[in-house]
Parts: C-alpha cells; structure tokens; sequence
C-alpha cells in the first residue's frame, strides 16, 4: 500500500492502536485482541521488549489481510527508523519533531507522523513533507490545542495522542482531530490478561468514532 494510501485509510478509521506491553508475547497477544475488536491500524512502540521482532511476526502474520496495518512508534532517530521499516512497518510515529526520521521515511516512501508541541514544530513538520501531525502528548494540552492549530495551519491534519479515551473521543473529533491514537485506556486489560477486555475496548473506542463523526 502506498503511503498515501495508508494516511488516507487511517483517517477514514480514526484509530490507532498504540501497543506498549512488557514481553512480545503479551504484545503480539494484545494486537490480535485490538484487531479482534475493529481496529486496523496498530502502532507498535519501541519501548516495548523485542518490539522488532513483534512488528516482523505481526507484518507477517496480517501480510493477507490488507486493512490491517503494522507501523512502529517512539521512534527516536532515523537508525531505529530504518530498522522498524525493514521489519515491516508500514509508517512510523514519533513523539517529538526530528528532520532526519522524516527524511529517511520520505526516502523509502514510508509515511511518517512526528509529534508537535507548538506552531514552530508543527510549520517545520509541513515544510518537511508530513501533512498529519501528533499533537503529543494529548492529556497535556487537551482538545482545544487542535483549535488553536487549526486557526493558523488549517491545511495541516491532527491526531491526538495520550489521554484519549471512549468518554472523550467526541471532544478530540469535534475539535477538529481527523483520527486519535489511543494506548493505555484501550489495553489496560492485557495487564490482567484479560484480552477478551482488550477486545471488547477496542469496539467501544469504533463506535466511539463513529458516533463522534456521526
């Protein structure tokens, strides 16, 4: 899938499943209980133990099922970047703004979604080529830093991350977000492992956005 395409269909869903887990079985655990629950679009972080090797088994495992698309996050240098790619992500988050993951990704027509803070990171991110931006972290700057954006840089599109939950997902939409990313609220279950939860969260953040779109 090119990445137009991936950025396109990831806004269309709304979603992303943000993957933080102690041990790649409970990661590769709660991915399939996210993509059991509707969510397509899963953001495997590199915090977690052996993440490359959940992003190869997983980009694998789903390689028949095209809705379903593994990328990488907190990625922090192009070195790890280049990694995660040759893994198998198909796009790579950040938590902050750095130029040479975003030219490494656009080297490899990989799409790229860096965090932004402020106005200043968020132009320097749309002068380097990215059109979707993670406002990061969410629960700090809450809903109305997506209207603050928007008034300068209405051309650019947002994605919150951090904090998001089912009971604020229609504040995030209406404020302007074209899609959220969501970890803890959605995954708490795994700590437990009830994955059977994880799945059933993950219905309730779909129809969520859908009826904040609604």
């Amino acid at each position: 899938m090119k990445r137009e395409q991936i950025i396109t269909n990831m806004k269309a869903e709304g979603l992303v499943a943000v993957v933080r887990a102690e041990s790649k079985e409970q990661g590769e655990k709660i991915i399939d209980a996210v993509v059991a629950g509707g969510i397509h679009f899963i953001e495997i972080t590199m915090t977690v133990p052996g993440a490359m090797g959940i992003i190869e088994a997983m980009a694998e495992k789903y390689k028949d099922s095209p809705d379903i698309v593994i990328g990488a996050g907190t990625v922090l240098d192009p070195e790890t970047a280049r990694a995660a790619i040759l893994a198998g992500a198909a796009y790579i988050v950040g938590p902050a703004l750095n130029l040479d993951v975003i030219r490494l990704c656009n080297r490899y027509c990989v799409p790229v979604i860096p965090g932004v803070m402020t106005p200043t990171e968020a132009i320097a991110a749309l002068e380097a080529g990215c059109g979707l931006l993670k406002i990061f972290p969410g629960n700090v700057m809450g809903p109305g830093a997506i209207k603050s954006f928007r008034g300068p840089l209405p051309q650019a599109d947002y994605m919150p991350t951090g904090g998001v939950d089912v009971d604020n997902v229609d504040q995030w939409m209406k404020a302007g977000a074209c899609a959220v990313g969501t970890g803890s609220s959605l995954t708490k279950g795994a700590k437990t492992g009830d994955y059977a939860a994880v799945t059933e969260k993950a219905r309730e953040f779909v129809a969520a956005v859908k009826a904040a779109r609604a």
